[in-house]
């Protein structure tokens, strides 16, 4: 056996070929269960994958494992998931799945089941026993082979599946037909070639709507692979950038071969082909399919592009950061796919009654012929009736119920901006109650703004406000300081140009001072100075109550002066962390919801509460170390200890969050945070927008929903098909149309979540 090499020593994806219903899935993970140093193991039918985990020390190889399920009668092979893949074809027409044999099964039984269809208008138009023998047969054994084939697989491994329930069923209803039809009083017996025709017509028509129905619920996932370019413009790295546009010296290359550092050339109306930082030029990109946000994001030199990405009016070079399965829109990929493939715990229960499902059908099935045949004394309507039992009962729906609604929405919520990667969070989130937010990043901005400058000198009018911020911005030119690029943000934003300083200097703890070189302070030494270290002065008090309402609000406080005269400071510069535009009606939407919110925040008590009041959080946490943030969430869960009172939320954004978002029942990360806090998350929110924990709730609780219909009905349709069937008020026809738009039903079901929008 030719096996390609794993990317990973330790786990695996592994294409499943042939799985049919929950029963073949319950098969292979036993098989696989059976594998010495096997750690996990999980089978999905609607992505038809299993995901394999092997333990370090193991000395079981991926050979082994494809080798273990090929024995259960299925295919496997190792699942190139890695970087950009290419979209899976539709099934060949003449496919086992495909079109081309539904139509042939239904031009080969038209026959046989018309004249029943029509002999209620009086219309009498029977085949002769020979004819409908003729055209039974290939439906039977040819177009039918696939069930026998895998039905006998599934005997010798001594289980049971959906293909043994239709080969014993279509089969019981031919033998009786042929058998009647050779007896010697065949002119007094009703034949049932029709029934087993169309029963294997249904059959392969309900597959076949069923993997258009499977591929439907891929689409995000193929939508997302469809944003990377196949090539990108590798520019000449030995040319200066502006030469090697100017005389298109680039190589088109795949993307496979692009490399960190490599400089890429992006022009207008292309998709960027890698995650990089802006070297040349400005323009605004299309981040929707990645993001959900739907205006284009403005970029410059410095700024950060994800690959994937729609480029807009301008040329762009990018040096390359991360590229192929290192870059976001694969991460991106990877989480939507391992969403997919995992199961919710619900589904546990789906497999216990799923493994012995058929076995116990078929038990049902022969009571229910031996029960007719003695009460009714007829052995052709205790076959018929058998068979209906048979054809009727198939798990498909049961298996398909949980992870078909789970790729619908997981995939739908991708679009827009919202990461499901743990499908338990769909079991928790319709409990929710409490929903904790750390502050900073999260509900603010997440770095200081410039929020306000005060003159303090009497000669200087509130207009000089735009010369002070000039000078002020000029004396931290070349600083790395946060408060630095607060203060040179919001010059460019309001189109200042700083003023140049010469002989500046940082002064450890305290500030900086140089002097402008132009300016109402020409040639004067100036210093920007935080307010602490004014403590010592005797004018300290003076300055200190016009900057005491800023210092109430949280915000911090710097002091612009001149050495010369300290006596009298020019102005004050008040910083803080800016509250973001959507925070309060995020918390109104959860109010809506009757969802208590909560804050976090190592801020002073007082700030934070100004902060939760200005946008309606119901509780603050005040002061607290990032230690205790998972204490804190285990007592808003546990308020009195013992038994749990309330479901909780976590939404964060930093490495400090991450054991709360671990803690909390529903993790929820803020993808403008750290790596760390999106992988202790089961949900990440791709932009820092605090509505879309409103919209992850609400999709999170419709996908849940959808589960519940699913199973509901899917046991619905057995616990009141198998009885039926039973009593004889279903003909094997009937039965085997049911069975095969049962999963088609449950599958369209799920697809009513990519209606599904966002409400923010």
């Amino acid at each position: 056996m030719n096996t390609p090499k794993a990317t990973n020593s330790d786990f695996y994806t592994l294409d499943i070929g042939g799985m049919t219903c929950a029963s073949c899935v319950s098969r292979v993970e036993k098989a696989l269960e059976k594998l010495p140093g096997l750690e996990a193991a999980t089978v999905n039918l609607a992505t038809e994958q299993a995901r394999v985990r092997l333990k370090s020390d193991s000395k079981t190889s991926v050979a082994d494992v494809i080798a273990a399920i090929e024995k259960t009668g299925y295919e496997a092979s190792l699942s190139n998931s890695a970087g950009p893949n290419p979209e899976k074809p539709p099934k060949a027409f003449w496919a086992t799945d495909g079109l081309g044999r539904v139509l042939l099964s239904f031009a080969l039984s038209t026959p046989l089941f018309l004249p029943m269809l029509l002999m209620p208008f009086g219309i009498h138009c029977n085949l002769s026993p020979a004819w409908q023998l003729i055209l039974a047969t290939p439906v039977q054994f040819i177009l039918g082979w696939r069930f026998y084939k895998a039905g006998f697989k599934s005997l010798m491994t001594g289980a049971s599946n959906m293909d043994l329930l239709v080969a014993l069923g279509t089969s019981s209803a031919y033998g009786l037909s042929l058998y009647l039809m050779f007896a010697s009083d065949q002119m007094q017996h009703e034949l049932y070639f029709e029934g087993a025709a169309v029963i294997i017509c249904m059959v392969l028509l309900g597959k076949w709507l069923e993997a258009r129905a499977k591929r439907q619920t891929s689409e995000a996932i193929r939508a997302l692979q469809k944003l990377w370019p196949e090539h990108a413009k590798v520019l000449n790295p030995a040319l200066f950038i502006e030469a090697a546009i100017t005389l298109e010296n680039y190589r088109d290359l795949p993307l496979d071969q692009v490399l960190p550092k490599d400089r890429v050339l992006v022009l207008p109306g292309e998709r960027v082909p890698v995650d990089g930082i802006i070297l040349m030029g400005n323009s605004h990109i299309d981040e929707s399919l990645l993001t959900g946000e739907s205006e284009p994001v403005k970029k410059q030199v410095g700024s950060k592009v994800i690959g994937g990405t729609l480029n807009g009016e301008a040329v762009l070079v990018i040096e390359a950061q991360a590229v192929g399965v290192e870059s976001i829109l694969s991460k991106i990929i990877h989480l939507v796919e391992e969403a997919q493939t995992q199961k919710a715990p619900i589904q546990k229960l789906v497999d216990q009654v799923s493994a012995v499902f058929v076995p116990v059908v078929i038990l049902i099935a022969l009571i229910t012929g031996i029960a007719n045949w003695l009460y009714l004394d007829s052995a052709s309507l205790a076959i018929l009736r058998a068979v209906s039992v048979l054809v009727i009962a198939c798990p498909c729906a049961l298996g398909l119920a949980t992870p078909g609604a789970i790729m619908a929405g997981t995939g739908v919520a991708a679009r827009f901006g919202i990461l499901i990667k743990d499908p338990q969070v769909l079991e928790q989130a319709h409990r929710l109650d409490v929903v904790a937010f750390d502050k900073t990043g999260t509900l603010t901005i997440g770095h200081p703004r410039l929020l306000a400058l005060v003159t303090l000198m009497p000669t200087l009018s509130p207009s000089f406000e735009n010369e002070i911020l000039a000078t002020a911005a000029g004396l931290q030119l070349g600083s790395e300081h946060p408060l630095a690029k607060a203060l040179l943000n919001a010059a460019e934003e309001r189109n200042i140009s700083p003023l140049a300083t010469s002989e500046s200097r940082g002064l450890p703890g305290v500030g900086i001072e140089g002097k402008p070189s132009s300016g109402p302070w020409s040639g004067q030494r100036l210093c920007l100075q935080s307010i602490a270290s004014l403590e010592h002065r005797p004018d300290y008090q003076s300055i200190l109550i016009k900057a005491q309402p800023y210092l109430d609000a949280g915000q911090t406080v710097s002091v612009l002066m001149n050495t010369e005269t300290p006596e009298n400071p020019i102005a004050l510069c008040t910083f803080g962390d800016e509250i973001k535009p959507n925070s309060q009606a995020a918390i109104a939407a959860l109010h809506k919801l009757h969802i208590r919110t909560v804050m976090l925040s190592g801020d002073n008590t007082i700030a934070a509460e100004r902060v939760a009041q200005s946008i309606g959080i119901d509780e603050v946490f005040g002061q607290i170390m990032p230690g205790n943030k998972a204490e804190i969430i285990q007592k808003l869960q546990k308020p009195k200890g013992g038994e749990r009172w309330h479901w909780v939320a976590m939404v964060g954004d930093g490495v400090n969050d991450a054991p709360a978002l671990a803690s909390a029942d529903v993790g929820m990360a803020m993808s403008t945070g750290t790596d760390v806090a999106m992988q202790a998350a089961g949900i990440t929110l791709m932009r820092g927008d605090p509505t879309l924990v409103v919209d992850a709730i609400d999709i999170s609780k419709r996908t849940w929903n959808k589960i519940r219909q699913n199973l509901f009905w899917a046991f619905i349709f057995n616990a009141t098909g198998i009885p039926m069937a039973a009593l004889g008020y279903l003909s094997p026809m009937l039965a085997g149309s049911a069975m095969a738009l049962s999963s088609f039903c449950v599958l369209s079901n799920a697809l009513l979540l990519k209606r599904w929008r966002p409400t923010h």
